[in-house]
């Protein structure tokens, strides 16, 4: 099975974090934390930033490594790094995505997360929105 190296942001902003809905794609409609595709040659930390960059049209700092999450599509196996991360500014505009909401420890199962995704949220509820 092919394996599929991505990255993700945990945009943390006071008690809130951000999610983004896929606006494309076999997912689409499902919620995600921003992020995508490791290029050739590039570090997790650079790809994240880039990828937030073209999708969002945002500047993130990234503040730690969170863990990676190993998830079994039917066809293919995603390694997703996760980061905790933080915006340089407050713009954002979504570029790739339908949607976008910034959720709380209390909304933050009211959206559909994508199966890999939703893996992290019980730490992101205990650590990052504790």
């Amino acid at each position: 099975m092919k394996t599929v190296r991505v990255v993700a942001a945990v945009i943390k902003k006071g008690d809130k974090i951000f999610s983004t809905q896929r606006g494309y794609g076999e997912f689409k409609g499902g919620w995600e934390f921003p992020g995508g595709k490791i290029e050739e040659g590039e570090a997790p930390e650079e790809a994240l930033v880039r990828e937030i960059k073209e999708e969002l049209d945002a500047s993130i700092v990234v503040d730690r490594y969170m863990t990676t999450i190993e998830y079994d599509y039917p066809n293919f196996h995603l390694s997703m790094d996760c980061f905790l991360a933080h915006l340089e500014e407050d713009h954002v505009e979504l570029l790739e995505h339908s949607a976008a909401r910034w959720l709380t420890r209390e909304d933050i199962d009211t959206v559909q997360w994508l199966p890999a995704d939703i893996t992290i949220i019980d730490m992101v509820k205990s650590d990052i929105l504790a």
